[in-house]
């Protein structure tokens, strides 16, 4: 698909995978930046994306002689399309990364395809500039290079990692935050600004931590010389504890999302008779983990919302109306629904592990499955916790008005 483009376009944008934030990504570079000229295949068929998009994308492009930039994300064998089009070899090569194949998680090693990771390690060596969305996702490629090389049988090529490093750089997912303010709760919208920690981050108010920690462990382990937060007060006090906790799963329905503890994790809390609402969005495809269809019936009575919402101003309305926002990711490299959910003014809480530590303080990781199910059953408690405690995240800095000059200047013709 080629989208229309000005006169002398200076930008090439080509993806492989021209869906979800992939989607996302391409349509608000080709809205904002000047002279870009858009090539996508649909978001169908990834395994067949990775392996023969090149081939394709080096017939339907264009010779133009005003190209300055390509960039594409990592779906694309970028090795492959420059060999064939020796005319877009001489552009400026800007590769994203949304995910990392090195590190993807699978059931067994085994189960890893060799040729997908090895087309993102070629991608890169032909790249002038490789852009990942996290420190976690650039590291975690970076430090598997060497030991994914070690599965050639013989004649491993060395030292790949050094050549790749000084391409690197960190520039995260730009979100474009849409004013939610009609679709927040009275709390949410009677909140106040937390004030900052000694750190520079927002922190529990020792109530709230106090409160957590009687159902669970201490998200602080220390919290000396702590500031407090200043709480909203009022008549919405006893509606905040009567009404049950809302508790909302935003993922794409796969395996690599950990459906499984989640779902242990409700039903532990419905044994113990703990009063909450449930809505699961997110994304399904062909093949759904078969958890889903067996904690709907059981969750059934719990559940306010289940599937996806195509609707965005519907799917914006249940995170505002949520309270806590869950993560059981084994696998991610940014999270753009957990930030979301955090926008729309959701506690979130989140692996200690992946990205999330990059992005979210302390308070709201949890190491071990036990942890999650303590926090929830405190939550479940004392819901107004979560309704009255102001997330700490700075959910501005990876906005797009944060992050366009950088894009900008990425984009630009120059070498950075």
């Amino acid at each position: 698909m080629q989208s229309e483009v000005s006169v002398s376009p200076s930008v090439l944008l080509v993806e492989a995978f021209y869906g979800g934030s992939h989607k996302q990504l391409i349509d608000l570079l080709k809205e904002n930046i000047n002279g870009c000229s858009v090539f996508t295949l649909p978001a169908k068929k990834w395994h067949w994306r990775a392996r023969t998009a090149a081939l394709y994308f080096s017939q339907t492009i264009p010779v133009c002689p005003s190209y300055r930039v390509l960039f594409s994300s990592s779906v694309l064998n970028l090795c492959e399309l420059v060999a064939l089009r020796p005319d877009l070899a001489r552009l400026k090569k800007v590769l994203y990364f949304h995910e990392n194949q090195l590190v993807y998680p699978v059931r067994k090693d085994q189960d890893r395809d060799f040729q997908y990771g090895y087309n993102q390690v070629l991608s890169c060596l032909v790249s002038d500039v490789v852009v990942f969305n996290s420190l976690f996702n650039m590291d975690s490629f970076l430090s598997s290079i060497t030991s994914f090389m070690k599965k050639i049988p013989d004649h491993r090529p060395r030292d790949l990692d050094q050549l790749i490093r000084p391409r690197c750089v960190v520039l995260s997912f730009p979100l474009q935050f849409p004013d939610v303010s009609r679709f927040l709760p009275k709390h949410k919208l009677l909140r106040q600004p937390a004030e900052p920690g000694p750190a520079g981050d927002l922190i529990m108010s020792r109530n709230e931590q106090q409160q957590i920690s009687s159902e669970g462990e201490d998200p602080h382990q220390s919290t000396s010389g702590a500031r407090t937060n200043q709480e909203p007060v009022g008549e919405e006090g006893s509606e905040d504890q009567d009404k049950p906790l809302h508790i909302v799963w935003p993922h794409r329905w796969e395996h690599d999302k950990n459906p499984e503890l989640f779902f242990n994790t409700l039903l532990k809390l419905k044994e113990r008779q703990l009063h909450f609402h449930l809505s699961v969005l997110g994304e399904t495809f062909t093949d759904v983990p078969e958890v889903f269809s067996e904690a709907r019936r059981v969750l059934d009575p719990h559940i306010l919302n289940w599937g996806f919402l195509p609707s965005k101003e519907e799917y914006l309305r249940v995170l505002c109306q949520a309270d806590v926002v869950v993560s059981t990711s084994n696998h991610e490299f940014f999270g753009v629904a957990m930030l979301e959910a955090v926008h729309c003014g959701c506690f979130p809480l989140c692996p200690k592990a992946l990205v999330y530590p990059e992005i979210f303080p302390g308070q709201y990781l949890y190491a071990t499955p036990e942890q999650l199910c303590k926090r929830l059953q405190g939550l479940c408690r004392r819901p107004d916790v979560a309704r009255r405690h102001i997330v700490q995240v700075n959910t501005a800095s990876f906005s797009w008005a944060s992050l366009k000059q950088r894009f900008q200047d990425l984009l630009a013709a120059e070498h950075l």
